[in-house]
């Protein structure tokens, strides 16, 4: 039989810190820029009955480039989970409309060259009316403008995403200037 001061003992042990799947609900919204249940938010919210080991710093990713899931990955404790996210509804076809005289069609923009480079120091910033942070760190990759990139901040701990403004110059994914 257990006695008081066992069960209290016991206790500790057996209360384990969780990851709020409230908390990835929030990230990954601001991720995707849409709520749960919108056109481009999480399809559902993540299930409340998951067990994931708490983590200092889920990191997120697109599944594939058609932006279908979201990756939710710890590095440590080592865990992810993918969250499926509603499609964008395609722009609504206008009527085509016939014309004596068809204008030609528009040549295509030219692509945009990465303002970010690979080995490119970097300030991140995020901010909203009030306050703003700033973080200093060094680009893993190339980026255009609006593209993502991930970002070494500190040399022991694992790089983070960021999205490219301008030649230096990144926020946070769900974050805008």
């Amino acid at each position: 039989m257990f006695t008081l001061p066992a069960l209290i003992a016991a206790a500790p042990a057996a209360a384990q810190d969780y990851q709020s799947t409230q908390t990835l609900d929030t990230i990954v919204a601001q991720f995707t820029g849409s709520d749960i249940g919108q056109p481009g938010g999480a399809r559902a919210a993540v299930d409340g009955r998951l067990r994931l080991a708490a983590c200092a710093a889920p990191q997120l990713s697109w599944r594939t480039d058609r932006q279908e899931a979201v990756v939710v990955r710890c590095m440590a404790p080592t865990w992810r989970i993918f969250v499926p996210v509603n499609a964008m509804p395609q722009a609504a076809a206008e009527p085509a409309v016939a014309t004596a005289a068809a204008a030609a069609p528009a040549a295509p923009p030219p692509p945009a060259e990465p303002v970010i480079r690979r080995g490119d120091p970097i300030t991140i910033e995020v901010g909203a009316p009030g306050f703003s942070i700033s973080r200093d760190g060094i680009a893993m990759g190339d980026a255009k403008p609006g593209e993502r990139l991930l970002v070494r901040v500190e040399e022991r701990k694992p790089p983070i995403q960021a999205v490219a403004l301008e030649s230096g110059r990144a926020t946070l994914p769900g974050w805008s200037r």
